[in-house]
């Protein structure tokens, strides 16, 4: 028996298929957005993005903001979600930051909005380029614990490149966000799971 126990530790261990991937797509009037989701990673996270997608609650959201970083015009990011229908949003789950996943704000980026730590519901940001400054620090003073970035853009950064070029109003949103909000925000059609 022990000879036989011997023989099986030494057989080599036989690969598990690598899980497929979760993928998420959002379809636009401008186009479609897919989205690979980093749950082994950030489970915290994707499970509460795929709550919103699994229950549709994301269809008839919009994008509806463009920031752009100072002096560039195709560098920024774009936020979607409920801002507009808070009735559907769940409640906000833990912050799963950067620091800890090992994801970044790289260009493609998909991550999750905040406030405080802990306040993160329905509203979500798409990088267009690299912004690593909006990753954890924990160097830094205060709240420094970033946004929690959950996947990445596989198709469509065409699309979310059009979106962050759309007009913008001067006046509307809050003081932080003025001159950022679309003047027309971009409906989400729908968004479901993709194979």
């Amino acid at each position: 028996m022990l000879a036989a126990a011997l023989a099986l530790a030494a057989a080599p261990v036989l690969a598990q298929p690598a899980a497929a991937p979760v993928r998420v797509a959002l379809d636009t009037p401008e186009g479609r957005i897919v989205i690979e989701l980093a749950v082994d990673k950030a489970p915290i996270t994707t499970a509460n993005f795929l709550r919103y997608v699994d229950q549709k609650r994301y269809d008839g959201a919009s994008f509806y903001r463009a920031s752009k970083v100072p002096g560039s015009a195709d560098h920024g990011m774009v936020q979607g979600g409920l801002n507009s229908d808070p009735a559907k949003k769940l409640k906000p789950i833990a912050h799963e930051s950067t620091a800890h996943t090992g994801l970044s704000h790289i260009d493609g980026a998909i991550s999750l909005a905040r406030r405080a730590q802990g306040t993160a519901t329905s509203e979500f940001f798409i990088c267009v380029g690299d912004q690593t400054y909006l990753d954890a620090d924990p160097k830094a003073e205060g709240d420094n614990a970033g946004f929690a970035v959950f996947g990445h853009v596989v198709e469509g950064m065409d699309v979310v490149r059009k979106i962050l070029a759309m007009p913008t109003s001067e006046t509307g949103g809050s003081p932080e966000m003025k001159g950022e909000m679309l003047l027309k925000p971009l409906p989400i059609l729908k968004a479901r799971r993709a194979s």
